[in-house]
């Protein structure tokens, strides 16, 4: 972010912030927050060009953002990596013999697509692990004489912030953090029903990778019947990065049931990927797959050899947007200790929620307006106004990269989170805003192309609603859809 953004920023929060809401968008407002059972309720709604508020209720209050934190993170990463900013991942052999992947901090490396296509929805794709293998045949080796080490030592080893629950870690929004990340760092797991009810139904990994222990316990019923599956990581069973996990449940005939589920050790995920990719090539490896990792009071030091192979990561706006569209948490813990790190802090959970602090103070945000405690939003500790919210969304809407900033976000029934939602009105597509949940946490903050104000910012946000989360994600949606006309 330049400083004339931060300067906007600082004009905004010094005053420019006009009250007098026009009473009939107010009323349209009004009546889709009188229904019973929402919670604690707060909408700001700003007209961008002028500063004007249209419409404030507990504006400054806090909340729970849940993933619209990611647009205050998008923010910090523009301002300290720049749009054009790429990772590079590098495969070196060692004087010991060793063939290191050495993480960059790259959330990129996986099967996705970039620039974003509302066609990935995350299905697997090895193609970028298989790439890099083909690299390491091409540059002529054809025998490794130590093991395949996964190196993470870039970041500090703590794969989870510290105000995560355990059942975030149990499921693929909550996949570990490591500078060596691999497919998302999680891995596939498919039940297929077998033919005849009364037996197993049969596991398959995707990619099949012996990272973690499968103790399946499902069994084939008849056709017809429902399905019932679950899993559950069985407490103590990590072994050297290896976890194990128990599926109980049945599955009728003709089923299949996929789930993506945590790998524990992203780094030791990525080694064992790329030493599979190089065994089916037919390199000769003497050792085997293993991880890497240094503690925060260890200095980092960069492995040193030939290189053989490298990857080098889309621009950081390509990323971005592919972060925000499908809210994906991983990348977004990624970028905020990356952005630590370029600050010259320790690229930890921790030194990014400061620096991500800092940023908002300089732009001229109270500190009663926020508390930051990851990058993603899945911490219950988080927690900001949707007063600063707008702020944000006004100023980089009158940043000379307007365009370029909008275009991270959902546009409604098109893409992303919105997807399914406001896609049964032609106006939807004039909504593209940052969508959040968590259990009984509604969110919804970013741009509506109104006919009467011309471009809005705006952030709803709901707490504690006692209603179903559908219905509050539709009386959110009402209210956006006002703003436009």
């Amino acid at each position: 972010m330049t400083r004339r953004v931060i300067g906007v920023m600082l004009a905004l929060s010094a005053g420019a912030w006009a009250a007098g809401p026009p009473v009939p968008l107010a009323q349209k407002i009004d009546i889709q927050l009188r229904r019973p059972g929402l919670g604690f309720t707060g909408v700001h709604v700003v007209q961008v060009a002028s500063g004007t508020v249209l419409y404030k209720r507990n504006e400054d209050r806090l909340f729970l953002p849940a993933s619209n934190l990611k647009l205050l993170t998008s923010a910090l990463a523009l301002e300290r990596l720049k749009p054009e900013y790429r990772y590079r991942t590098r495969v070196v052999v060692e004087d010991s013999g060793d063939l290191v992947l050495v993480g960059a901090g790259d959330p990129s490396f996986s099967g996705r697509m970039f620039p974003f296509d509302k066609g990935d929805h995350a299905q697997p794709s090895f193609s970028s692990i298989e790439a890099l293998a083909d690299q390491i045949v091409l540059s002529g080796v054809e025998r490794v004489n130590g093991d395949i080490a996964g190196d993470d030592r870039l970041y500090p080893w703590a794969p989870y912030p510290a105000s995560w629950t355990a059942d975030d870690a149990n499921n693929d929004y909550g996949a570990p953090v490591s500078a060596l990340t691999w497919n998302d760092n999680v891995i596939g797991i498919s039940l297929h029903a077998a033919e005849q009810a009364g037996e197993p139904a049969a596991v398959e990994l995707a990619p099949a990778l012996e990272v973690l222990t499968i103790e399946n316990r499902v069994i084939t019923t008849a056709r017809g019947t429902r399905r019932r599956i679950h899993l559950e990581r069985i407490a103590g069973s990590n072994r050297a990065g290896f976890s194990q996990w128990r599926i109980t449940g049945q599955l009728p005939v003709g089923a299949v049931y996929s789930e993506l589920i945590p790998v524990d050790d992203p780094a030791l995920y990525a080694a064992s990927a790329l030493y599979d990719a190089l065994v089916r090539r037919g390199v000769a490896i003497a050792g085997a797959p293993v991880a890497r990792h240094r503690s925060a009071a260890d200095a980092y030091v960069s492995p040193v050899g030939r290189e053989v192979s490298s990857r080098t990561s889309p621009p950081l706006n390509e990323l971005l947007q592919v972060m925000n569209k499908v809210s994906n948490n991983l990348y977004a813990e990624m970028f905020l200790r990356e952005a630590a790190r370029a600050s010259g802090a320790e690229a930890t959970t921790p030194e990014g929620a400061r620096q991500l602090s800092a940023f908002l103070m300089q732009a001229g945000n109270p500190a009663t307006d926020y508390r930051v405690d990851d990058g993603s939003g899945l911490s219950r500790n988080d927690l900001v106004t949707p007063r600063l919210l707008t702020r944000l969304l006004t100023a980089r809407a009158r940043a000379d990269d307007r365009d370029a900033w909008i275009a991270l976000l959902p546009i409604g029934g098109e893409d992303g989170t919105l997807e399914k939602r406001l896609c049964c009105v032609s106006q939807g597509r004039q909504i593209q805003a940052k969508t959040g949940s968590l259990d009984r946490v509604a969110a919804l903050s970013g741009y509506a192309q109104s006919r009467t104000y011309g471009l809005l910012a705006f952030s709803i946000l709901l707490n504690d609603f006692a209603i179903r989360e559908a219905e509050a994600k539709q009386m959110i949606d009402k209210i956006a859809l006002a703003l436009i006309e």
